[in-house]
């Protein structure tokens, strides 16, 4: 009996080591398979629906303002139709910004943060994106003649003048003291920041490829939320009331091949 009972006692005892082994392995299959998931969702959220930004200047001031972090839906333009008055985010048309050169963090550094904004963890690197308001839609006729710039406004558009004090920094004028008179192309859209004597936007770029345009697939998505700082915590809502009695036109925007 005494026999009988050590040789049991041995053969059963080379399991418990492996039972917790297997436990353990479980609970690091468990994580992996948790942070996989929840990187690849990350990743589709912001490739489908949601991105985050940096906003490195003082152009959309006192909207969006140098170090605010913002969301913007990628519904928009496809699922949603653009509007007047939209906050955009768009790759540079060209020339638009001058060449950027990203900050070496080491290799370590940059291949963390290459990941990270790859998934949408950090806000995406803003070397070749800007963010400004939509003022003309493609066939819109945008207006701010000599007159308008040195009264200091308003804008005209489709020859319905706007009221924009309600983003329009208040220490600005509409027109920035710029002059315009543009029809936007199809496709295109006519933008301009919030900080209209800061800002180099549709007034400044006539020269550049696109005559200061912005083309319609260019656009990454519109602003709808700043998240950070926390005491910046805003939602931004289209100021639907500024445009509400400009006509439309017959101007085309593109959508998105399926």
């Amino acid at each position: 009996m005494v026999t009988t009972y050590t040789v049991a006692q041995h053969a059963k005892s080379p399991r418990g080591p492996q039972k917790e082994q297997s436990g353990g392995l479980a609970v690091l299959k468990e994580i992996a398979i948790i942070v996989i998931s929840a990187l690849v969702l990350s990743f589709l959220i912001k490739t489908f629906l949601v991105q985050s930004f940096y906003i490195p200047s003082a152009s959309m001031e006192d909207t969006l303002i140098t170090g605010d972090r913002v969301m913007v839906s990628r519904l928009t333009p496809g699922v949603f139709d653009l509007k007047r008055g939209d906050i955009v985010v768009f790759v540079d048309p060209g020339g638009w910004l001058p060449p950027y050169m990203a900050p070496d963090r080491g290799p370590v550094g940059n291949a963390i943060t290459t990941g990270l904004t790859a998934v949408g963890l950090l806000p995406s690197d803003t070397g070749e994106h800007l963010i400004k308001r939509v003022i003309g839609l493609p066939g819109d006729h945008v207006v701010c003649d000599d007159e308008c710039a040195n009264d200091g406004g308003p804008v005209q558009v489709n020859d319905v003048a706007i009221d924009e004090s309600v983003y329009v920094k208040p220490t600005n004028t509409p027109s920035g003291g710029k002059p315009f008179d543009e029809v936007v192309p199809d496709d295109m859209l006519f933008v301009m920041g919030d900080h209209r004597q800061d800002s180099a936007d549709s007034r400044f770029n006539t020269s550049k490829p696109g005559g200061g345009f912005v083309p319609v697939h260019n656009v990454v998505g519109v602003c709808f939320s700043t998240v950070w700082p926390l005491d910046r915590i805003e939602w931004h809502s289209n100021p639907g009331s500024v445009f509400e009695d400009v006509p439309d036109t017959a101007g085309s925007v593109p959508q998105p091949s399926a």
